[in-house]
């Protein structure tokens, strides 16, 4: 069986847009996309009357070679966000097909399913933060098209070890497809689940340059996959996903220089959160701090309302996630700069001494 036989038959026979862009090939004188001839008349404008490149090679293959793959599993897309819509749409039926899900975890996934029509099935983590498999295989049924895993998880920060991730994979052979969310894997040093595309071509994994790599604003994400499952989602992606700016600005992150730099935020980030989970641990009114792989800790409080509003009239905003199931008294604070996680804990300690 082919991994796009999961897939919506009607999308499989889509031929998709051709645009301008992809069908030239070589020539100066481009004259086949109603472009101006003429470049916009600020510093740095030149080259963006022009159409971007649909899927630009250098960026491609750079991420390829970050990701351990090759050029022609790798889609570049509007941050996480995007690839998730397109998985949506591409497997999706409204009104017959579904997601399974693990809540809490990050709600791209059900709202992009919701939009499409498709059904969202839960299959809860544990109190303690934990992935059940036998739970998410059981919450399969043949309606499901996309199973997610987010690892390290949004809100909670918890890890799924690869082997788990295998375990769910083989079950899901022929039934549906596994999307596994690294968009914090940078944090944890573990191995990526793009090793298992290999052996199980109904594998795909979410990467982004927002996290670690601090290009949020410019909103660079990647969905790795199967060669085949990388087509069908190039016919349907729009045809100029990312601006030249954008590309411009993962390529500079993504070299030489730019990869020593991250490397350095990186080992910042993994100090100041050694640092902060001691700190927030030994505060009156926390409850409990999640241990947590990724740039943030999920901290349960006596009173997750009223430390909220004392951060943010201190300046100090936070996310409130109590609606998330299993987090009603907490809130989720991200790792920031010694001296912000310093203000965080001064704001907390006056607090408790009110």
């Amino acid at each position: 069986m082919s991994v796009l036989d999961l897939a919506r038959a009607d999308i499989r026979a889509l031929a998709g847009y051709s645009s301008a862009r992809m069908e030239a090939s070589g020539g100066t004188v481009l004259l086949n996309a109603n472009e101006s001839a003429r470049p916009p008349s600020f510093p740095g404008g030149n080259g963006l009357n022009r159409y971007p490149d649909p899927q630009p090679r250098a960026l491609v293959e750079t991420l390829a070679e970050l990701y351990g793959s090759t050029p022609d599993r790798v889609l570049v897309t509007r941050g996480s966000d995007e690839a998730i819509d397109l998985l949506t749409r591409a497997f999706c039926r409204a009104g017959q097909d579904g997601i399974v899900i693990s809540p809490p975890t990050f709600g791209m996934y059900a709202v992009c399913a919701r939009i499409q029509g498709a059904a969202v099935v839960e299959a809860p983590l544990g109190a303690d933060g934990s992935l059940d498999a036998d739970k998410l295989i059981a919450a399969v049924t043949p309606a499901t098209r996309l199973v997610y895993v987010c690892t390290p998880n949004n809100p909670t920060g918890n890890l799924v070890a690869l082997d788990t991730l295998e375990r769910i994979a083989k079950a899901l052979q022929g039934r549906a497809l596994l999307v596994v969310d690294e968009a914090y894997a940078e944090f944890a040093g573990v191995h990526s689940a793009t090793q298992l595309i290999d052996t199980y071509d109904h594998v795909a994994v979410l990467r982004t340059l927002s996290k670690a790599w601090s290009l949020a604003g410019a909103r660079v994400g990647t969905l790795v996959a199967h060669a085949d499952v990388i087509g069908l989602l190039r016919r349907i992606i729009p045809p100029y996903p990312l601006p030249l700016p954008c590309v411009d600005a993962a390529l500079a992150v993504l070299s030489y220089e730019g990869r020593r730099v991250q490397r350095h935020h990186v080992h910042e980030v993994l100090n100041e959160r050694a640092r902060m989970f001691a700190a927030l641990g030994a505060l009156p009114g926390v409850r409990a701090v999640l241990p947590s792989h990724a740039n943030f800790f999920a901290v349960r409080f006596d009173d997750a309302a009223g430390t909220y509003k004392r951060l943010l009239a201190a300046g100090v905003v936070v996310r409130d996630i109590t609606k998330y199931p299993g987090l009603a008294d907490a809130l989720r604070i991200t790792i920031g700069t010694g001296n912000e996680n310093d203000r965080v804990l001064a704001v907390l300690r006056a607090g408790a001494g009110a």
